[in-house]
């Protein structure tokens, strides 16, 4: 079954066998508590709560939050919250992990560290997954949170990461535009052509297994079918693309916060690459966008 809206994938992480167990670290912050309150609520996810005890209680008491009853694990230092985080992960006793108020780099240093983390085989690369407006569909967006300025390969694998989420979602044969400025390979004045192309070219060689790529292609081109045929430009992916790659983390971060602020969307977002998916929302997500967020890798966790 495809998957074509954020409430299918709640309609499918709540027929799991038991919720999700979620590992939140450090916890002492409203909008993961919240968030975290909201998902129990609503039958998806069990949190797990991790940090400072008497200052996690005092900000949910602040905000009208109750996590009395819930589990909970005291660390003190941030970086030791994290930890604890992936070593519950490892030891079978949570099935994700969700940052809270850290730093990204904390928690993806955590995870990476090859002696007591969840090393990737690969890479690992932010996914981001929104409805179109056109349709009943959902696009992907990578790499818009970790990934600052990917070269060839590391694109690559951050398309294969993307594709593997898209096939999870029901999409067999996914069709991914390598975004550009332009359909036209101009180097050296816009490296992100020539990347884009040749990223096509291993598209058309099966690099990418069942996969359409196309590239590059202009973000306007890749989504919309008018536009697409406007200018002439006729292949599987404009105007139907399924996964939206981006040159870097400046033009990827920029598009992820105009769909959330100017075109209102929800926004549910994960870390994916290793065995552990990891929600790492930020601040200015609206509640609805980190709720879905836990939602979806709470659905990659389980396929």
């Amino acid at each position: 079954m495809t998957i074509t809206s954020l409430d299918e994938i709640i309609s499918a992480v709540r027929n799991h066998s038991r919720p999700a167990r979620v590992a939140i670290a450090p916890c002492a912050e409203e909008f993961v508590i919240r968030s975290a309150l909201t998902a129990h609520k609503e039958g998806i996810a069990d949190p797990v709560f991790i940090g400072n005890l008497e200052k996690s209680l005092s900000v949910a008491a602040e905000h009208g939050l109750n996590i009395d009853g819930f589990e909970f694990h005291e660390e003190n230092d941030d970086v030791e919250a994290v930890a604890t985080a992936v070593a519950m992960f490892k030891e079978g006793k949570t099935d994700l992990i969700m940052k809270g108020l850290v730093s990204t780099s904390v928690v993806l240093k955590a995870i990476l560290n090859k002696q007591t983390g969840v090393p990737p085989k690969g890479i690992i690369s932010h996914v981001t997954v929104f409805e179109a407006s056109s349709r009943q569909r959902l696009i992907l967006l990578t790499d818009a949170g970790v990934n600052i300025k990917p070269n060839l390969q590391r694109k690559a694998d951050i398309l294969r990461n993307a594709i593997d989420v898209a096939r999870k979602l029901g999409i067999q044969r996914p069709k991914a535009a390598i975004l550009a400025a332009t359909e036209k390979v101009n180097y050296p004045a816009m490296p992100a052509t020539l990347d884009a192309d040749i990223l096509a070219k291993m598209g058309a060689e099966d690099a990418f297994g069942e996969a359409d790529v196309v590239g590059p292609l202009a973000l306007d081109l890749a989504i919309s079918q008018t536009a697409a045929n406007c200018k002439g430009i006729d292949n599987p992916v404009a105007g139907n693309a399924d996964i939206l790659l981006t040159p870097e983390i400046e033009s990827g971060n920029i598009l992820y916060k105009a769909l959330a602020t100017i075109a209102n969307k929800t926004m549910a977002s994960v870390v994916v690459g290793s065995d552990v998916p990891i929600v790492v929302s930020s601040r200015g997500d609206s509640d609805s966008s980190k709720f879905h967020s836990i939602a979806l890798a709470c659905y990659l966790a389980e396929n």
